[in-house]
């Protein structure tokens, strides 16, 4: 049996170990299970997504609304609506 040390937040420690009590199995046992699906799918076991509001797309909606209401000098709660109005 081989042992694996890692360093992580103990916060993320924490919280980790407290969904796998829930769930009726230790720390090592959820990390084993999630390696056994990494075997089994031959990579990362759920999808990797980048935050959508950092794609270009809305960066440059959010721009184009911040220009608007600077130029306008509207109110704040006009960056969050559409600005194709």
């Amino acid at each position: 049996m081989a042992n694996l040390n890692i360093r992580i937040d103990n916060n993320l420690k924490r919280d980790s170990e407290m969904v796998f009590d829930q769930l009726g199995i230790s720390l090592s046992a959820g990390i084993t299970m999630y390696l056994k699906q990494v075997v089994r799918t031959n990579g990362i076991p759920f999808e990797l997504k980048a935050d959508p509001f950092y794609s270009a797309e809305n960066q440059s909606r959010l721009m184009i609304a911040k220009e608007r209401m600077e130029r306008t000098s509207g109110a704040i709660h006009e960056l969050i609506e559409d600005v194709d109005d």
